[in-house]
């Protein structure tokens, strides 16, 4: 699994993520200071989406890629704090504790 952590996105980063992810356009855009990418194999990503909503108060979103039928990254919606502590989990669960790749655009 690759993971990031966008802290304070940009609109049209916000954009491209809510244009891409798999749920219907009439469900709510989660309000968030912070987004987790995970990218992996479908077995992972489906795992580590049951992890991150667990632990945590975030949303997770499958993000669709040029193959629309396999989900293989996953954007996790939420205040700097949770998104960081559901990538930690993650990574702990899965034995792939280390550094987290962070962008800052402020």
């Amino acid at each position: 699994m690759e993971f990031r952590i966008i802290k304070s996105p940009s609109k049209g980063t916000l954009d491209i993520l809510l244009r891409r992810r798999g749920a219907p356009s009439s469900r709510e855009v989660p309000q968030c200071d912070a987004v987790g990418l995970v990218q992996g194999r479908l077995i992972d990503m489906v795992w580590a989406a049951d992890v991150a909503e667990k632990v945590v108060g975030v949303t997770v979103e499958d993000i669709r890629g040029s193959c629309p039928q396999n989900m293989i990254l996953l954007a996790i919606f939420g205040d700097t704090a949770s998104v960081e502590d559901a990538i930690a989990e993650i990574k702990q669960r899965s034995g792939k504790a280390g550094r987290t790749d962070c962008y800052d655009c402020r």
